[in-house]
């Protein structure tokens, strides 16, 4: 489909819409806390994420609403000569405009500025109990080259 679809950085009155499309799946149901009012937790970090230059927390804004969300870490390291790392995490789109090729597109810009910023890949999580999340990156180009592994902290 061929909306127009703009993609810029998160602003701080964003951080309610985001935290919204977080909530609005069942493992995010699970995570988040959208409540009104937001807790000031979401807004504190959103300022970190803010002030940190290696990361950019992004919406996509069709006319005036933000419908998605995503975003991206550029992490430097020694290995591959010094390279830069892109990684792209809490993808989502406003269940209202899933399925009309929006997802397609956050990722195809996503992958230019992770080349725009001289990245050598672009990296992804994503939850084994997500099988159609799965078989959507799988169709543009990511394989499941790794075993990735996570140790949970209690709060």
């Amino acid at each position: 489909m061929n909306q127009a679809i703009t993609f810029r950085q998160a602003v701080l009155t964003d951080v309610p819409h985001i935290v919204a499309m977080l909530a609005d799946d069942p493992l995010g149901q699970e995570r988040e806390q959208f409540a009104d009012p937001l807790p000031q937790l979401y807004f504190d970090a959103f300022e970190h994420i803010e002030r940190d230059t290696n990361q950019e927390l992004m919406v996509v804004v069709q006319d005036i609403h933000v419908i998605g969300t995503f975003q991206m870490s550029f992490i430097p390291y020694l290995t591959y000569r010094g390279g830069i790392r892109a990684q792209i995490e809490a993808v989502r789109i406003h269940k209202d405009f899933r399925g009309q090729g929006i997802g397609e597109r956050v990722f195809r810009w996503a992958i230019e500025r992770a080349q725009a910023r001289g990245a050598h890949l672009l990296q992804l999580t994503t939850d084994k109990k997500r099988p159609d999340a799965i078989r959507f990156y799988e169709k543009l180009g990511f394989k499941a080259s790794h075993e990735g592994m996570k140790l949970h902290f209690k709060k």
